[in-house]
């Protein structure tokens, strides 16, 4: 067997997982360790759709009847997922959370981190203001464009 693995054949296992519908495809040859994950597919019409946010599917199922606020009504920013990955509001369990609502937050404050591939990766505000809701519960994954953050923005 070979030690290595390359491209082509990494495409195949792609491949193999939109096939046979899988969530999620783990190998291990020789040392050499892979784990493919995919994520739910988005419809047309939620790929063309330029806000991010939860998808019309996502609120109708999240059990809360009040309306989405929008960004820029009442000075609110929203703060969004760059990546997909485990969403953390401390840096260890131990720890505070970076951010509780009310907080007043800087410019490139970190707000929490998001866990991609064993990688963490600090996210922070891009405005200044006060923190009005936090989208997420701490653990749990999130999508790339999920909101995390409302931020009131000031000044």
């Amino acid at each position: 067997m070979k030690s290595k693995i390359d491209y082509k054949e990494i495409i195949k296992l792609i491949d193999l997982l939109e096939e046979r519908n899988l969530a999620e495809f783990e190998l291990e040859v020789e040392g050499f360790k892979i784990k493919i994950s995919r994520v739910k597919t988005q419809t047309a019409t939620q790929k063309s759709s330029s806000l991010p946010g939860p998808s019309p599917e996502d609120e109708a199922n999240s059990g809360f009847p009040e309306p989405v606020p929008r960004e820029g009504s009442n000075n609110l920013h929203f703060i969004t997922s760059p990546i997909v990955g485990t969403f953390y509001r401390a840096p260890d369990p131990s720890s505070p959370p970076f951010v509780d609502i009310g907080d007043t937050v800087k410019k490139n404050q970190t707000l929490c981190i998001i866990e991609a591939m064993k990688l963490m990766n600090e996210i922070e505000s891009d405005v200044e203001g006060i923190l009005e809701e936090i989208f997420v519960e701490n653990g749990k994954p999130v999508e790339y464009g999920k909101r995390l953050f409302a931020i009131r923005a000031v000044g």
